[in-house]
């Protein structure tokens, strides 16, 4: 399934699809999923992951709510879509930071997508606000 097709298949958007909203949704959707496998990773390891775990929690949940909100594009919602896609930086780059500072595969993957994540939704930030300007 298209996170593309569906998002442009709705009545308000069709050709108005933004590619690169379509993109952080996707990276959202895929960090929401990494942080909480990571989570659960750390739960494994030997040492204190207490700090880790906390963060990776706090960013799934807000990557979740954040791939909600913008595939959702009814009443030209872009203000509290830009909104949510700036909470989801400040998220991924606090967890992308804390996973950073540990040897493991995983939290070294968690902190790669976390950092795609919130590359992906500056730039969908940026192409709302040139949007909201043009309209």
């Amino acid at each position: 399934m298209s996170i593309q097709k569906m998002i442009s298949e709705h009545p308000a958007v069709g050709s108005d699809y933004n590619e690169t909203l379509g993109l952080a949704v996707k990276h959202a959707m895929y960090c929401a999923a990494i942080c909480n496998s990571c989570v659960d990773a750390c739960a494994a390891e030997d040492m204190d992951m207490s700090r880790c775990m906390r963060l990776c929690s706090d960013c799934s949940d807000i990557c979740t709510a954040t791939y909600r909100v913008a595939s959702r594009r009814t009443d030209e919602n872009r203000s509290v879509i830009r909104a949510m896609l700036a909470l989801c930086v400040k998220a991924c780059e606090t967890c992308a930071e804390e996973c950073e500072k540990h040897d493991n595969p995983h939290c070294k993957r968690c902190a790669q997508m976390c950092r795609e994540c919130a590359r992906d939704c500056k730039a969908a930030m940026e192409d709302l606000h040139d949007e909201a300007v043009a309209a």
